[in-house]
């Protein structure tokens, strides 16, 4: 009867766990969509960054040793499949849900949307920046230089105009490795790496015919040579990310959190729309600018701002708490 029992209550916290991971999974999903918000950076308030990377980072030979075993049960702990799972279909559903609404309000809203957005990832580079454990005042120094070099790159790489698009299948398996490891990133986004790569607007749309079953032979293999591009950047760059938060966290957090603050410049509230007669928001383009005295809209967009700073933070501190209790 004990044994039943606990069984149960077994079953119970993993099954509360397995809807935790949705959704956080969720979250992430919905930033994933946001141009200029990475998912990463979600992963990272909520605490399950680190977790994360080193689930990815264990495809490897002990992985393929198992399965050729088939210990099955073995192979799926050792890559941590159930929380793998759980968070997979959380951002598949986020992104599918929330992404009609985003556009939405980043076309029509979009001031303060971008309010919104902006007192998100600032109060996201705040954690990131807590930390940054430097021991004494040479390293203080070092992170700071890294951290402002890595803000200014940030800031330059958000500003650039977007590529030329070449279509072949090796240059979307490219824009597929670089744009996965940008996504992984907490600041970076892999969207807007795609934008600037120019094969945002191809993807997107195959993306969007592929679901309703539309799409050509042709548009089938970029789609999956692209998918194939996400794999292996990703495989193989969570690795190196893995090896760098265990041996240089301090290092590679100053990095990370200056990558967020370089990129609050696409998030800047007020910008101007310089293709008013473009309809569709991922072939538009802004340029931002500084308003000239404090009016509501300023007053409006401030507001938002730090609800969602604070919002963020107690996300944080949920995150933590509840990490906290699953130690």
């Amino acid at each position: 009867m004990f044994q039943l029992i606990h069984g149960e209550m077994g079953r119970g916290e993993k099954g509360r766990e397995d809807l935790t991971q949705f959704g956080r999974g969720f979250l992430m999903g919905g930033a994933d969509i946001v141009p200029g918000v990475s998912g990463g950076t979600i992963a990272l308030v909520l605490g399950i960054y680190e977790r994360l990377v080193s689930a990815i980072s264990r495809c490897d030979r002990q992985l393929l040793a198992l399965i050729a075993e088939r210990r099955w049960l073995a192979a799926a702990e050792h890559l941590d499949l159930r929380f793998l799972v759980g968070l997979g279909l959380g951002i598949l559903s986020g992104a599918v849900s929330l992404a009609s609404l985003v556009l939405t309000l980043l076309l029509d809203y979009r001031t303060y949307t971008l309010s919104v957005f902006f007192g998100l990832i600032l109060a996201s580079s705040w954690i990131v920046a807590k930390m940054v454990r430097p021991r004494g005042t040479g390293q203080i120094v070092s992170a700071g230089i890294i951290a402002l070099a890595a803000a200014f790159f940030a800031f330059w790489l958000v500003g650039l105009p977007q590529g030329a698009m070449h279509d072949s299948l090796g240059y979307y398996f490219l824009c597929g490795t670089v744009a996965i490891c940008a996504m992984i990133l907490p600041g970076i986004s892999g969207s807007y790496i795609l934008w600037l790569l120019g094969a945002y607007v191809t993807i997107a749309e195959i993306v969007h015919r592929a679901v309703r079953f539309e799409v050509t032979s042709r548009e089938w293999l970029i789609l999956m040579v692209f998918l194939a591009g996400c794999a292996v950047g990703l495989i193989c760059f969570s690795k190196l990310l893995r090896w760098l938060l265990v041996h240089a966290q301090s290092t590679t957090m100053a990095v990370l959190g200056g990558f967020m603050i370089g990129s609050l410049r696409l998030m800047w509230p007020f910008q101007h729309d310089l293709t008013p007669e473009v309809e569709k928001l991922k072939l538009k383009q802004y340029e931002n600018f500084v308003p000239k005295s404090w009016n509501q809209d300023v007053t409006i967009c401030l507001a938002f701002a730090v609800v969602a700073l604070i919002s963020i933070l107690a996300l944080e501190r949920w995150g933590r708490s509840v990490k906290a209790n699953a130690d």
